[in-house]
């Protein structure tokens, strides 16, 4: 069974790789990879070399991100996207495709597939992302999908509300929860030297992406969380750098003009992997800004998570996660928040409900190979009101 994985950036890749292992593993199945996105590009940091140092063979590489992040230029990377995806399609013949979340890269992907009539899986499904596009992506997604692996069960419960069979809707929890207990974290001292970090006595990750359905909001936003961060003492920051979204570059620059001016105290990187990324979480006092990481991962490392704007709305949340508004003032009420004695307290009973137990990969590559050769492209819609509807005339009145 060719399994192709197909990965667009560093995020989706840190948190399907135990997929890829467990597929490569397994002497029933292929394991085919193809990058795309952010992966090739210098500018983000030519992640594809992480998939490599991990030991795995690229089967193709589809080059479609532009030196731009405007609305224009993520149309353009789409219409490459769409002249690439058929090219490796024709060459790798996969069985099914295996793709993650919600970016517009993936949404290409897919669109491709059910041209060729190749299955798709599809992994997140169901969630919501009220204020990016990415959410509409997603849904679409959804709807070309043939499998479904959600994260939680009120989203297995809303695929199927989106008229998806409930025997091909399965909630595994987050895949990415695996890598949690799968790698061996970096101690401090060693995650330290590594990044070249000095911890303080406070310490706060920071995490922060374009909110793509408002109009060009990004740079007042994120100088807001700067004004607010201005406020800290004892207090070390850690940026990772946006992904290749609209408005996404102007953060981007505001974070290296950041970290010049405050060398003492704050450092930045393009891509942290997901090694050192997770190793972070065990040792910051809370994920800043409005990261799924900061919802989906975060919890589980019993640390809170300030969660700034609307990209993050409608995503199920623990009890950790501080939502407030993208305003200085607001952003440092959120701060003194996570640092009271009452919120800290409650941290350590904090459940995280995208944990399904830490083997969402090994359930998801028993669902593929037990549904190999018995995909159904022509999907039938699943009606939940069906006996409600019956009876009903569908006469002009």
């Amino acid at each position: 069974m060719k399994v192709c994985i197909i990965t667009s950036s560093r995020a989706d890749y840190g948190i399907i790789a135990p997929l890829m292992r467990q597929v490569k593993s397994d002497s029933n199945m292929c394991l085919q990879v193809l990058v795309t996105g952010m992966h090739l590009s210098h500018e983000f940091g030519y992640t594809y070399m992480e998939v490599e140092k991990d030991g795995f063979s690229i089967d193709e590489k589809i080059e479609i991100i532009l030196s731009s992040d405007t609305q224009q230029a993520i149309c353009k990377s789409m219409a490459l996207a769409m002249a690439g995806f058929p090219v490796a399609y024709e060459r790798l013949k996969p069985d099914v495709i295996v793709v993650l979340g919600d970016r517009f890269e993936i949404f290409c992907a897919v669109t491709a597939a059910i041209v060729y009539r190749i299955p798709v899986a599809h992994i997140h499904g169901g969630e919501l992302t009220e204020g990016a596009f990415d959410n509409a992506f997603r849904h679409c997604i959804t709807k070309m999908s043939h499998l479904h692996f959600t994260s939680c069960e009120v989203y297995r419960q809303r695929v199927i509300q989106m008229g998806e069979e409930p025997e091909y809707v399965f909630n595994v929890g987050a895949i990415g929860i695996d890598n949690i207990s799968n790698y061996n974290l970096l101690p401090l001292k060693e995650l330290q030297k590594e990044l070249g970090v000095t911890f303080n006595k406070y310490n706060l990750l920071v995490t922060f992406h374009p909110t793509t359905l408002e109009d060009n909001t990004s740079e007042m936003q994120f100088n807001s969380l700067l004004n607010a961060l201005d406020t800290l003492e004892d207090t070390t920051v850690i940026f990772t750098k946006t992904n290749a979204d609209t408005y996404g570059r102007i953060i981007n620059t505001l974070i290296d003009q950041y970290v010049k001016d405050h060398s003492y105290s704050a450092v930045s990187f393009i891509s942290l992997g997901q090694l050192r990324y997770l190793s972070l979480l065990q040792f910051v006092d809370a994920v800043v800004g409005n990261s799924s990481s900061g919802i989906i991962e975060a919890p589980s490392f019993k640390i809170g998570t300030i969660d700034i704007g609307d990209r993050q709305k409608g995503r199920v949340k623990a009890n950790s996660v501080i939502n407030c508004m993208a305003t200085t003032e607001d952003i440092i009420h959120s701060i003194e928040t996570l640092y009271s004695d009452e919120f800290q307290g409650m941290l350590k009973d904090v459940v995280n409900p995208y944990d399904g137990g830490g083997d969402a990969a090994i359930k998801i590559k028993d669902v593929l190979k037990a549904n190999s050769g018995r995909f159904i492209i022509k999907k039938h819609f699943y009606d939940i009101n069906i006996s409600e509807t019956q009876g009903i005339s569908c006469k002009d009145e």
